[in-house]
């Protein structure tokens, strides 16, 4: 097991904790810009999305894993960014400009939904969040000189300084760069006093703002980082997506989001990233089952002659095809995640990682959670 002795305050905030590390990452990054090569153009589109969501699911993440804000509100804000970016396209703005502009919608809306959460926390700040999204889905519906109502948007393929990336792979690599540069925002933004006060503020509201915390400042600043980095993936979701309609934008997709953080493991960047896989990933995985399930366990009935197997298939296949059953399934997994390993998908990593480098000297006890409280606390 490697212990990293830290000797100057630069150690605590650089990048990387060490060489190490920035080896290992350096590595992830050549395979995943050689993925492509050894893919088929069907998975290059699907890793994509998971970019997509990768973005979503940091801008998430700043405002749930490291604020202590719940939002069940940010597909509204996704939908914004989608919606503001096709419409400057459809009116001749460039590329660039148009996805400046979507973000910067977003950001101020962000900052107007920021407001209520000066006042409110947990559930209420959750309603709130909730109601926003049900109103800009009406938005979304009803204003139809700009969305064009449920006749939908269509969306381009988006053309960069005259360069076209109409291919998967040039737009899976234009969303790679876009997640790569909000990674390495937000983690410099974490490791600034700003991202300090966040942490702050989930951990103790009181204890913040007797350090010296200003609330308010930080509270808005989070909701419009968070907007504006949704505003960003909106504008890739709606390339990647099409065609643009209000039906997309429901409370299903702000859970979804949600579900990726906390499936992902809370307040670790690399939850994000693992969350995003999983979201992106399982409605596929679900599709594969739904076909293959049914014809292997046929193939199963042929070899030995017992019709079990094929009624077996049968009732798999036809539970899988009703409607609701991914939204389903994805709710049994979050009650799972939060009743078996509340750290999530990165916590059992981290886990799974400390028992390989301390063996035989691994404790259980090492990630029991302890009962206590800082006084602070209980003063709410």
């Amino acid at each position: 097991m490697r212990f990293l002795f830290k000797t100057s305050y630069a150690q605590d905030i650089q990048l990387f904790r060490d060489r190490v590390d920035a080896g290992w990452y350096g590595l992830l990054a050549v395979v995943v810009l050689l993925l492509p090569a050894v893919i088929s153009d069907y998975y290059v589109g699907e890793v994509a999305w998971v970019f997509i969501y990768a973005i979503c699911g940091v801008s998430l993440m700043v405002l749930v894993g490291y604020t202590g804000l719940i939002s069940l509100g940010h597909a509204a804000f996704l939908g914004i960014g989608a919606y503001a970016h096709a419409y400057f396209l459809q009116h001749g703005m460039p590329w660039v400009v148009s996805v400046v502009l979507a973000i910067v919608i977003t950001t101020a809306c962000g900052i107007i939904v920021g407001l209520p959460a000066l006042r409110m926390t947990g559930i209420y700040l959750a309603i709130a969040t909730l109601a926003f999204s049900v109103i800009i889905q009406e938005v979304f519906s009803r204003w139809e000189s700009v969305t064009h109502g449920f006749a939908g948007m269509p969306v381009g393929k988006p053309v960069i300084f005259g360069l076209s990336f109409d291919s998967d792979l040039a737009f899976y690599y234009l969303c790679l760069f876009f997640l790569v540069i909000t990674l390495w925002l937000t983690r410099n933004l974490l490791r600034a006093p700003t991202g300090r006060a966040w942490v702050a503020i989930r951990d103790s509201e009181i204890a913040a703002q007797s350090m010296g915390v200003n609330l308010a400042i930080y509270k808005s600043m989070a909701f419009a980082y968070s907007a504006a980095l949704m505003g960003l993936a909106g504008a890739l979701f709606a390339h990647k997506i099409a065609y643009l309609a209000p039906d997309i934008f429901t409370i299903l997709l702000s859970i979804q989001l949600l579900l990726l953080v906390i499936v992902g493991g809370l307040g670790s960047l690399h939850g994000a990233i693992f969350g995003a896989i999983f979201v992106a990933l399982l409605p596929p995985v679900i599709a594969i089952l739904r076909d293959s399930i049914p014809a292997s366990l046929a193939d199963a009935t042929a070899a030995t002659g017992i019709g079990l197997f094929g009624l077996i298939g049968e009732g798999i296949g036809s539970f899988l095809r009703k409607p609701g059953v991914e939204a389903g399934i994805f709710g049994l997994i979050l009650v799972l995640v939060i009743l078996l390993e509340p750290r999530g998908m990165y916590g059992r990593w981290l886990k799974t990682r400390i028992f390989f480098s301390t063996f035989p000297m691994y404790k259980r006890a090492t990630f029991k959670r302890q009962k206590t409280y800082m006084k602070s606390e209980r003063l709410r």
